[in-house]
């Protein structure tokens, strides 16, 4: 018996090695740079919104900057619903607002790095929060299907999300609502957004399901309930 655990202990260990070598391997084979996370929250039934929609577009092809655009749902009920817009976009808003001492979402609103937002209609404005804000933690690197994160000290568990979203404009005409007869040009516009797991610190491979046609990848590595983004990788 007391071999049979030291033998246990042996290979519960090389096994625990081996994933954090592979995560060291990867991450030093596919490390890049990392962006600026510039999220926008946004709405088709908002008349205060396209030029922010247009804001996030002039800075989204930025090598340092990852822009993405999130359709909102409460303001459906004004007469048009968000075509691209889903609950759990507004719940990440929603966490967004408490972890960043607002009463209650608003549109449009321009989150960076998820520490610092601005209302989304100045560029300049946006321009400013890019320019001050850097990403400090983990390496992340993407080979494949595979996710590595390397070791990094964390106060807390983080989580690690999955972003697909569509690196084109899309041209929406809006038939109702406060933008009736308006034809909306949007782009990198999220269609998914799937949690992927916990990351406590110890480096981690996580293995990320096949994209759709045309949709492009994401990787968030966030403080729970709208925390702060810690690192991020660009498809």
């Amino acid at each position: 018996m007391e071999w049979c655990n030291q033998w246990y202990f042996t290979m519960t260990r090389l096994i625990s090695n081996g994933i954090a070598a592979a995560a060291v391997l990867l991450v030093a084979s596919a490390a890049q740079a990392q962006p600026v996370v510039v999220e926008l929250f946004t709405s088709q039934g908002c008349s205060s919104c396209p030029p922010a929609n247009a804001n996030l577009a002039a800075i989204s092809n930025r090598p340092d900057v990852l822009a993405l655009s999130f359709g909102v749902t409460y303001w459906d009920y004004l007469g048009w619903k968000d075509t691209f817009a889903k609950p759990e976009f507004t719940a990440r808003q929603v966490g967004y607002a408490r972890g960043l001492g607002h009463g209650s979402p608003f549109t449009p609103q321009i989150v960076v790095n998820g520490s610092l937002d601005t209302v989304g209609n100045e560029l300049r404005e946006v321009e400013r929060l890019v320019a001050s804000a850097t990403l400090n933690g983990p390496q992340i690197g993407v080979v494949g299907d595979k996710l590595s994160i390397a070791t990094a000290k964390v106060a807390a568990t983080a989580d690690v999300w999955l972003v697909r979203y569509e690196p084109r404009t899309i041209n929406v005409s809006v038939a109702r609502g406060e933008n009736e007869g308006v034809t909306l040009p949007h782009k990198n516009v999220v269609r998914s957004l799937t949690r992927l797991g916990g990351w406590s610190g110890h480096a981690e491979v996580f293995q990320i399901p096949p994209a759709q046609d045309g949709l492009a990848t994401a990787i968030l590595v966030q403080g729970p309930n709208g925390g702060a983004i810690l690192a991020a990788y660009k498809g």
